[in-house]
This record gives structure tokens, C-alpha cells and sequence, in this order.
């Protein structure tokens, strides 16, 4: 069975209410007739509401940037998963690097994340990556083997199934430089033998790989075309509709 492509837009911090209803808007129209490709977005939480009005129905799915694994109580500035559902989430981004990198989290605090997620019925979209210094050490593989088995300890074979994977070199997001489509292919494919190793080559081949880290209209076709890199986590692009189009044309 092919995987499908998937195309998400992560808004991280930026865009005030009318620009996020603009761009959401904008995305649901262009998206109309896309076919064969899975599209998200994730606004800030305070437009996830105004943002999931907009795309309630269309071709373009709603996600959040970050969730909390307690269901609810005193945990000031926290989102349930319950939250996020009443919100009309379909998706959630865990790990990413900013919340790895700049605010600390760590790999069993973001499993943590993950089992809630699935537990709650929520896709996760599990980043892991490399630092610069992790890559020139040659040490990719390694960090990114730790982060896996960190973050989806404890993740059974039926749930696996329903997450997605996104490979960010932390080199390479907002930089302006991009992993080659062969480095990142590389990884993609190292990616996928670890999943075969843990679980087993079915699930391997089942799991959704993403790739993010500068990806523009002009690279996603040689990116989006590496046989295990099956979509993107865009970050900057996906915050003007012909350039997030344009990645998702590139699909």
C-alpha cells in the first residue's frame, strides 16, 4: 500500500486573528480540488478555533503546536487533548525542536505527550533530528535512534500505525539551508529501518516520514521525490498560500 503524502503548515508563533482567517481561507480555496495529498495546518492556539471554522469540511485538516498529557487541572497555560478535539484537532506537532532545543523538553516528556495523544484519538506528528554538531560529530543516526525510542516508548504496533514522523535537522529550520534530497533521503531511509528493528518491516513501511527544514516550492520536488520522504513540516512557506501551495503541488 503507497503512502500518502502529507503536506502541514506549522504557523509557530506569527500572524495576528486576520491573518490567520486570511491564510486559512486563502488555503481552503486553493485546496479545493487537491487529490491524493493530506493537508494540515497548525495555527497558535489562541486561532485554532477561528482557523478550524474556516477548514471544518474541506480538504485542509486542523493540528496544534503542542499539547499537555494531563487531562485536565490545575496546569496554568496547558491544552488538554480534550481541548484540542472540542476544538475540531485532528493533529498535533510534539518534539519539535523549538521545544526541544529552546524550551527544554525532553524525550520522556514529550512520550508523555504522545501516549495522551494517542490515547485521546489525536495524530501525533513526531519530530526528531540533529543538531549541526550532532551531524559534523557524525552522530545523526544515534540522536535520532534516542529520540525515537524516548519519545515512543511504550507505543504499541497498532498505535504506531497512526503516527506520523517528521525529520527536522535542526541545521536546516529557518536557516535557509536544506538537507540534499540524498541526505535526506538518508536519513528518511535510516528512519524506516529503525521502525522495522523496534516493530516490524509492515509497520516500517506504514508509518508517514515527513521532511522539515527550509522547504520552499523550488526544492519539494526533489525532496517530495526520494522514495521514504512522504510529505513535509513547513514552517515559514506555510505562511503565504501560493508558496504552501506550491510545496503541496510539488507532492
Amino acid at each position: 500500500m503507497a503512502r500518502r503524502k502529507f503536506i502541514a503548515g506549522n504557523w509557530k508563533m506569527n500572524l495576528d486573528r486576520k491573518g490567520a482567517v486570511a491564510l486559512a481561507e486563502g488555503l481552503v480555496k486553493a485546496a479545493a480540488n487537491v487529490v491524493g495529498c493530506d493537508i494540515a495546518v497548525c495555527p497558535p492556539a489562541c486561532y485554532l478555533e477561528a482557523v478550524g471554522q474556516i477548514v471544518k469540511g474541506s480538504n485542509v485538516a486542523l493540528g496544534a503546536q503542542n499539547v499537555y498529557h494531563q487531562a485536565n487541572g490545575a496546569f496554568t497555560g496547558e491544552l488538554s487533548t480534550a481541548m484540542l478535539l472540542d476544538l475540531g484537532c485532528k493533529y498535533v506537532i510534539l518534539g519539535h525542536s523549538e521545544r526541544r532545543h529552546v524550551l527544554g523538553e525532553t524525550d520522556a516528556e514529550i512520550n508523555k505527550k504522545v501516549i495522551a495523544a494517542l490515547d485521546a484519538g489525536l495524530i501525533p506528528i513526531l519530530c526528531v533530528g540533529e543538531l549541526l554538531a550532532e551531524r559534523e560529530a557524525g552522530n545523526t543516526m544515534s540522536v535520532i535512534r534516542t529520540q525515537f525510542d524516548g519519545s515512543l516508548a511504550g507505543v504499541s504496533r497498532e498505535k504506531l500505525k497512526t503516527v506520523v514522523i517528521a525529520y527536522e535537522p535542526v541545521w536546516a529550520i529557518g536557516t535557509g539551508k536544506v538537507a540534499s534530497p540524498a541526505q535526506a533521503e538518508e536519513v528518511h531511509l535510516g528512519l524506516r529501518k529503525i521502525i522495522a528493528e523496534r516493530y516490524n518491516n509492515e509497520i516500517a513501511q506504514i508509518v508517514p516520514i515527513q521532511y522539515g527544514g527550509s522547504v520552499k516550492p523550488d526544492n519539494a520536488v526533489d525532496l517530495l521525490g526520494q522514495p521514504n520522504i512522504d510529505g513535509a513540516l513547513v514552517g515559514g512557506a506555510a505562511l503565504k498560500v501560493d508558496q504552501f501551495m506550491g510545496i503541496v503541488a510539488g507532492a
